[in-house]
């Protein structure tokens, strides 16, 4: 698997590269944000680790700039405790957050876990003897391709969104409650204070169609979860 880190500290960006690379991923860097965007429209990755905080074009707008672009999965490096800049991260479509100063061995174990979902995860384990396409009320459901379209027309999702929508399909008109959506679209358990699912939930809305009546299509079912409505 191919990984850009995009990172000015050099020092940290050395010791990642090492380890990574110890744990079997082809590793390549960019030690600015305008370096790093041109490294990912001439080369191709499988994940890219973007560093928020960065002279001249920083995290921020290094993963606006790539969304326009590819829905290249994308993990940041957050100053610890920087709420907000996990929020916006999310809102602007990363995948997956960690704080700094990072253990190499987390970051290794998020690349994998960010990897697994990219390349089908939980969603598609239950897919693999389904039939290349699904049609649900408006929604065509391509499992094998990972691709969902609404009216025809493809929507455009990270991988994390990808397979949060998949689940919510496979239950459409039904409520999937938190911890179950985030076990089985995030692979991992859904903390108290952890705003991660909200996020994302908010970025798929503003790409579904609203219903006849206009309100949005995902519907939040307070202190439960969330339910996929048809028309």
């Amino acid at each position: 698997m191919n990984i850009l880190l995009i990172d000015d500290d050099t020092e940290l960006t050395d010791l990642m590269r090492r380890f990574l690379a110890h744990e079997g991923f082809n590793v390549d860097s960019a030690s600015d944000g305008a370096s790093g965007l041109e490294r990912m429209l001439a080369e191709s990755f499988d994940l890219a680790v973007i560093d928020v905080m960065m002279p001249g074009k920083n995290g921020m707008d290094v993963l606006r700039e790539l969304r326009s672009f590819s829905q290249l999965p994308v993990i940041m490096l957050t100053a610890r405790g920087e709420e907000m800049d996990r929020i916006i991260g999310l809102e602007l479509g990363a995948d997956d957050y960690i704080p700094k100063p990072c253990n190499p061995r987390e970051l290794a174990a998020r690349i994998r876990a960010v990897l697994r979902r990219a390349e089908g995860g939980r969603v598609d384990e239950k897919a693999a003897e389904a039939p290349q396409m699904k049609m649900i009320a408006t929604f065509e459901w391509h499992p094998q391709s990972r691709r969902i379209l609404e009216n025809g027309e493809e929507i455009m999702l990270t991988s994390s969104e990808y397979n949060i929508l998949g689940v919510l399909l496979r239950h459409a008109g039904e409520v999937v409650e938190k911890d179950a959506l985030t076990e089985q679209a995030l692979g991992k358990r859904h903390g108290p204070f952890d705003r991660t699912l909200d996020v994302h939930i908010g970025r798929i809305r503003k790409k579904l169609s609203p219903l006849g009546n206009g309100e949005p299509r995902i519907k939040t079912v307070r202190g439960v979860g969330w339910l996929l409505a048809l028309d």
